[in-house]
């Protein structure tokens, strides 16, 4: 998984940057197809925005969060990253393949 951190009107600091490792580590544990992360985290008067895009094979997740604090909005990230990859990865692992199976055992017999 490459990660890329950058930081809009922030210093992103090696403490940033292993918080976000640590958090997206638990998307790639879900889904091992991750090709790429590019994560944005930003400063906008006093709200601290974090954005985040994953590419896997075939499609593109997308997900922001904001927050008075920075690690907060990355924890918020990284749920919804997480809920978003984990509907991604039943949608493909899912996608016909019971009514198939039911379809061939059928056939069989």
């Amino acid at each position: 998984m490459n990660l890329h951190l950058t930081g809009h009107h922030l210093d992103v600091t090696p403490a940033l940057r292993e918080y976000v490792q640590s958090k997206l580590e638990r998307v790639s544990n879900h889904f091992d197809h991750v090709i790429d992360v590019k994560v944005t985290m930003s400063v906008e008067k006093l709200a601290q925005k974090v954005e985040a895009t994953i590419h896997v094979p075939g499609h593109d997740i997308h997900a922001e969060s904001s927050g008075e604090n920075m690690y907060g909005a990355i924890d918020a990230l990284a749920d919804k990253l997480d809920r978003q990859v984990l509907k991604h990865k039943e949608k493909v692992s899912d996608h016909h393949k019971a009514n198939g199976a039911l379809k061939h055992q059928a056939a069989a017999e």
